[in-house]
């Protein structure tokens, strides 16, 4: 006895994505927003480049009908809550976030319930479910700011991630309650081999960002936000860098400063660890196909967006009201 196996045909892609892609987003009327860790075509590609507060902020003003976020999936999810009468497209819908994943919202509604009459932090990188039990949500680039403006004497919860909770509470003095979550990429970052590495290039600076492990930003010369990084390795007179955060905001650190040389944090192992799998799962091809189609489309429901649209809005003025 035979069987046949059927499967779908492989989708046709044009030869020139570029021109192609370019096409369909005037069609569509769309915006392409990039986060920094995607691979270097797609940030080529894009619209605008950034860090999860720049990528707010851009999401809310934009006036395109489409928004296709080259990111992962809480990004995405953030873009509709701002937008929700526009088509809001994910390249790769199991593009998500190993942090945002370690925050379970029953989990955490349970965690909340524990402590009561604490005002929730919560890290963008989070799920819609979260920042709809938050009262404000934060980035790595404001989030001290954002505590710093808080009365000193409001108990505060900060989710999900505790090593950068850990440093906002180093950084203003407060004392956090913190869910321990973390993301698998910046946890990777060997402070042993780091610190070989230093040896071997012993004018390079480290620049880290503050999800890394405690072990690690000991040693860093200078701790930021992704575009704060970027921005640092501008204006730095050094002419090397060892960079503690995921590789791919390298290509713009090249682009805007060619003349300087770039090396990855070494992870513990040999692998490619320091990479970000969920990132890296969005393609030049999966983008075209996303807009061709007009799918994977993120749609939430309303009573969720509603609530978790509330914290982003109060992070958006109290980042106005921080800003000089």
């Amino acid at each position: 006895m035979f069987t046949t196996a059927f499967t779908n045909p492989k989708p046709s892609i044009p030869f020139d994505l570029f021109g192609a892609i370019a096409a369909l987003k005037q069609e569509l009327n769309a915006v392409i927003l990039a986060h920094y860790y995607q691979d270097s075509d797609i940030q080529d590609i894009a619209d605008y480049i950034g860090d999860s507060l720049g990528l707010a902020e851009k999401a809310a003003k934009t006036d395109a009908d489409t928004i296709v976020f080259a990111g992962v999936h809480f990004m995405a999810e953030t873009a509709k809550i701002l937008n929700p009468n526009k088509l809001v497209l994910l390249p790769d819908l199991n593009a998500g976030c190993s942090l945002a994943d370690s925050c379970p919202p029953e989990e955490f509604a349970q965690f909340k319930a524990a402590h009561p009459h604490h005002l929730v932090v919560s890290y963008i990188n989070c799920t819609a479910e979260i920042k709809a039990m938050s009262d404000i949500i934060c980035t790595s680039s404001n989030a001290v700011q954002i505590v710093n403006q808080i009365p000193q004497n409001q108990p505060i919860i900060f989710a999900p991630d505790r090593n950068l909770g850990r440093y906002v509470m180093e950084q203003t003095g407060r004392d956090l309650v913190l869910w321990l979550g973390s993301c698998m990429v910046h946890e990777t970052f060997s402070e042993k081999r780091i610190v070989q590495l230093k040896i071997e290039h012993r004018a390079a600076e480290i620049i880290a960002h503050p999800e890394c492990e405690p072990p690690v930003l000991r040693h860093a010369d200078y701790i930021g936000s992704t575009t704060a990084l970027l921005k640092y390795s501008q204006t730095s007179s050094s002419r090397e860098f060892i960079v503690a955060t995921e590789p791919g905001i390298i290509h713009q650190m090249e682009k805007a400063a060619p003349e300087k040389t770039f090396i990855p944090a070494p992870s513990m192992t040999n692998c490619a660890c320091n990479e970000c799998p969920h990132m890296r799962l969005n393609t030049l091809e999966k983008l075209y196909l996303a807009m061709k189609n007009r799918s994977p489309e993120i749609i939430l429901p309303e009573e969720i967006r509603v609530a978790a649209l509330r914290p982003i809005q109060r992070m958006l003025e109290m980042s106005l009201i921080s800003s000089p």
